[in-house]
Formats: structure tokens, C-alpha cells, sequence
């Protein structure tokens, strides 16, 4: 386990759930792509926390596949399931033409979504070891 490596992988996931914050923020809100980065976020830290645990993650966009992959460390991930499973929803069909319309309840939802998962235990821990590594 390489603890730069999955410092890495949360820093690019807050990355992508600083650019969904700041879409948010525009005139003209593409709810779509802050879905989209939501999703993004999401797997990062997923698969942050299956490379602490030297776990290569799958190459997938499947949050809830990498769940369940998470959930053979720890059980606890069980409670953020379902938001795993709502924000696949946005990790890859939404960047194509003629799907379906996003609205701003279900950016709304996204956003919970993601702050759930960020400050979930698991990986709240994780990210303070990373972190407090580098000071020492």
C-alpha cells in the first residue's frame, strides 16, 4: 500500500466534487455534469480505500460493484450502499446523447451523496492517516 498513491486518488476526488460545487454555482447549470463529477468523486475515494487496503480496484465505474468491494474490508459500507447506487446512475450513461433529464432534486440528492460517502468513518479514518503521515 502506498500511502502518496491514495492521498492522491481523495485529493483528485475532492477535485472532482470542487468542480460539481462551482458548476453549481453557475448562471447556466448543467445538472447533468455535476452529477457526473459527483460520480466521479465517489469512485475515487472508493478505490482510495481499496488501494490502502492493496486491493487493485476494478476498472469500472460501477460504484456499487466497488462497494461491494470495499464491503469484503469493511461491512460498515453497507450504509452508504444505496448512495453508491443512486450515483452510478450519473458515473458514465449521462455523458451520452438521449438519456434522461436531471434535475436540480436530484443534484440536491448527488451532493448529500457524496458528503455522506466523504465523511463516511471508513474513509474519514483513512484520510486522516494519509494525511498524518506526510507530517511526520
Amino acid at each position: 500500500m502506498n500511502n502518496e498513491e491514495v492521498k492522491e486518488w481523495f485529493e483528485i476526488a475532492d477535485s472532482d466534487f470542487d468542480s460539481a460545487k462551482i458548476l453549481n454555482e453557475a448562471v447556466r447549470k448543467h445538472y447533468e455534469i455535476i452529477c457526473y463529477h459527483c460520480a466521479q468523486a465517489v469512485e475515487k475515494y472508493l478505490k482510495g480505500y481499496l488501494i490502502f487496503n492493496d486491493i487493485l480496484p476494478k476498472k469500472t465505474h460501477d460504484l456499487t460493484s466497488l462497494n461491494i468491494d470495499c464491503r469484503e474490508i469493511d461491512p460498515d459500507f453497507q450504509n452508504i450502499y444505496d448512495e453508491c447506487g443512486f450515483l452510478t446512475t450519473y458515473a458514465t450513461d449521462i455523458r451520452y446523447p438521449n438519456q434522461y433529464e436531471v434535475t436540480e432534486a436530484q443534484v440536491k440528492l448527488a451532493f448529500a451523496a457524496v458528503e455522506k460517502i466523504k465523511n463516511f468513518k471508513p474513509i474519514l479514518d483513512l484520510r486522516t492517516v494519509v494525511n498524518n503521515e506526510e507530517e511526520t
